[in-house]
């Protein structure tokens, strides 16, 4: 990776649109979906160099970047199947470009509109009046839940600290939500 102090050009660079089509490669192999369309990895990578543009110090990582993936790549990283590309994001993946990639990657590709309506997520409901009476159990790919259970099945034990049933507040000073001496584990404490 080519470093500031060495190449000072590096800080006046401009992202080119070649840059660009890599960065969308990088977002491609790093956040695979093969239904995803084009779009919401592009305007990622938009958002990404819009970052990268307002902060020196994220632009100079960005462009080091990108050189470094095609030097790691013998014909380009562009020109990679995916398993040699995915190889190659796995040896940058510790780097400050990889990190300032994935982080505003998360933030901005599953915000996108259109990746919503390819994964079927409806959006936010608070706007609308919340889930419940807009049908939130609508998603026909989930299995339906099992409310009752055969008599011959068990049910399904509790894990540890759950309980069975309620448990009520025998007294004025037990109906808080502090643990009273007898029910919590107060143990010596030492200096």
């Amino acid at each position: 990776m080519a470093f500031p102090a060495k190449f000072p050009s590096l800080n006046a660079m401009e992202m080119t649109d070649e840059a660009r089509q890599t960065l969308v490669r990088v977002l491609r192999v790093a956040f695979p979906h093969k239904n995803f369309p084009d779009g919401p990895y592009e305007r990622t990578a938009d958002k990404i160099l819009i970052e990268a543009d307002a902060e020196t110090w994220f632009r100079v990582a960005l462009i080091q970047g990108l050189q470094s993936l095609d030097q790691l790549s013998d014909e380009g990283f562009c020109a990679l199947d995916d398993e040699s590309a995915l190889k190659v994001l796995r040896r940058v993946e510790g780097t400050e470009f990889f990190g300032f990639v994935r982080r505003t990657a998360v933030l901005n590709l599953y915000d996108d509109t259109e990746v919503w309506e390819t994964l079927g997520y409806e959006g936010p409901s608070f706007d609308q009046g919340g889930y419940i009476n807009r049908g939130f159990d609508d998603l026909d790919w989930l299995p339906e839940p099992r409310i009752l259970y055969p008599e011959d099945e068990p049910i399904p034990e509790l894990g540890s600290g759950a309980q069975r049933s309620p448990q009520t507040a025998n007294s004025a000073e037990e109906s808080t939500n502090q643990p009273s001496a007898a029910r919590a584990d107060m143990g010596k404490v030492e200096k």
